[in-house]
């Protein structure tokens, strides 16, 4: 156990980076584990490996098969029944010409679910939802029923904004997320990582409902900081 606090501008990350260095642990990586309260929570565990790759179409059926669980469908405004429909859906994320980068999640060389990140600014109707055109915007689901409420959503989710979002995005001030009002567990989750709950407005689904949804915001250098 460290207990430290962060220097002038320093950011909460690199703060955690900094206490493991300085007890002589350079090699390990801290993964937050609960940024909400007035304490910072981080961790280090080298028994999970967390991974994301960028999605192919050899992945289609797998997430036709995610996207029908229970847990999944409850949230994810998906029209992918089969797997022509998720082409149709996805393949111009996957060929690289539409703005929107998809990714596949793996936890220990498995395959589990699947994350995406976008210019908010891409998708002039969201823009005017949010109020937030500068920012990236991301959503995530873990597919494998097996991999569900084992903390293993946080730790991926910070990884992901870490190492994939950050750097493909250097330049941005601001993430974004906006979960269902109703879904406890990834507003909670996203308390946990740093982001503020913000704005509520209803989104239009492509099965012609509007959900509610609160508008979440991580300020990326008082977390992670430039790089």
């Amino acid at each position: 156990m460290l207990d430290g606090e962060t220097g002038p501008g320093e950011s909460w990350y690199g703060a955690a980076t900094r206490l493991l260095a300085e007890c002589g642990h350079p090699a390990d990586v801290p993964d937050a584990l609960d940024l909400s309260g007035g304490v910072k929570l981080f961790g280090c565990d080298r028994d999970t490996h967390i991974g994301f790759r960028r999605m192919t179409r050899a992945d289609l059926p797998a997430m036709v098969a995610w996207q029908a669980e229970p847990h999944v469908s409850r949230w994810w405004d998906g029209d992918t029944g089969d797997v022509a429909a998720a082409e149709r859906r996805y393949g111009a994320r996957i060929d690289g010409t539409d703005p929107t980068r998809l990714w596949v999640l793996e936890v220990n060389g498995r395959s589990v679910g699947w994350v995406q990140d976008y210019r908010i600014g891409d998708h002039p109707d969201y823009a005017l939802l949010t109020g937030s055109p500068d920012a990236v915007g991301l959503d995530y689901a873990i597919g494998a029923p097996a991999f569900v409420g084992r903390g293993i959503g946080t730790r991926a989710l910070w990884v992901y904004l870490r190492d994939v979002v950050r750097s493909g995005y250097p330049e941005a001030g601001e993430f974004f997320a906006a979960p269902d009002h109703r879904n406890a567990a990834s507003l909670r989750m996203l308390d946990k990582l740093g982001f503020a709950r913000g704005l509520w407005f209803d989104e239009p689904q492509r099965d012609g409902r509007v959900d509610t949804v609160v508008g979440c915001s991580l300020e990326v250098r008082r977390v992670l900081g430039w790089h």
